[in-house]
């Protein structure tokens, strides 16, 4: 194996990411994270203003990136923008899959259509995109996947069941891949964020509850900023982590610890 150097640690200079859900919250800021680093990015979101958004300001700042309309629950929609960055850039070295959705509910009253409706894009969404990146990968014998879980995804709190599974299923689905990617020299990874600053965090800041039921358990004492993700992003996407897969990496200000 060639030795790496210190500087190349921590680049993606010519390398190319597809991140999920990047139009906006931690999905964006990944993708200006990347971008930064050195990265093409195709910025992927099934709002597609959103996704333009970003890659607008990734250009504005001398980067390289597209936009992508994509609902990763519909596989047809996964494979057209997978042929349309590899026709585009001619491989794909990093894909983090960021979409998702939360909806608030009780256990004993949540509905079967927004438990679906979790599911499909936090796990079945999650699946599709590791498995039709993932033979591009696989194929080339090179290739990282970073999947956004959740510390929801190691352990249960209330309000959230729909949620809770999709996201300790993302954890299961990046073991189960990372394991059978591995002789293929591709890396699965997972991150798992507590409460950040996104948009889709703003049932629960609307809910003084569930505000005081993560603070009182967060040593540190606050949500996340977006930006505080990126260097985790980063490790796992670059050839400082060669060594790491299956893992799940909480960025969650102690609060698993606590």
């Amino acid at each position: 194996m060639k030795e790496t150097t210190r500087s190349e640690l921590f680049d993606l200079a010519g390398k190319t990411a597809i991140v999920t859900g990047g139009g906006g919250g931690l999905g964006r800021a990944i993708c200006r994270g990347f971008a930064e680093a050195g990265a093409r990015v195709a910025a992927a979101d099934i709002v597609l203003d959103m996704a333009s958004e970003t890659a607008r300001l990734i250009r504005d700042s001398g980067g390289s990136a597209r936009a992508d309309q994509l609902d990763v629950s519909s596989k047809e929609d996964v494979v057209r923008v997978v042929r349309g960055v590899l026709e585009e850039w001619g491989a794909i070295d990093v894909l983090v899959n960021c979409a998702g959705r939360a909806i608030r509910g009780t256990a004993l009253d949540y509905s079967e259509k927004d438990f679906e409706a979790i599911l499909n894009v936090n796990l079945k969404g999650t699946f599709l995109c590791c498995q039709s990146v993932g033979r591009h990968m696989a194929e080339r014998r090179s290739g990282k996947i970073i999947n956004i879980s959740s510390i929801g995804g190691l352990i249960a709190y209330p309000g959230s069941i729909a949620y809770l599974a999709s996201k300790g299923g993302v954890v299961q689905l990046t073991r189960g891949f990372a394991v059978e990617l591995a002789p293929f020299n591709v890396q699965v990874n997972a991150i798992a964020p507590s409460l950040f600053e996104t948009p889709m965090m703003a049932a629960s800041r609307a809910d003084p509850e569930s505000q005081r039921y993560f603070m009182d358990r967060t040593p540190m004492g606050r949500r996340g900023q977006p930006e505080e993700i990126v260097g985790a992003a980063i490790f796992l996407a670059t050839k400082s982590s060669s060594m790491v897969t299956g893992h799940v990496l909480a960025v969650d200000g102690g609060f698993l610890s606590a």
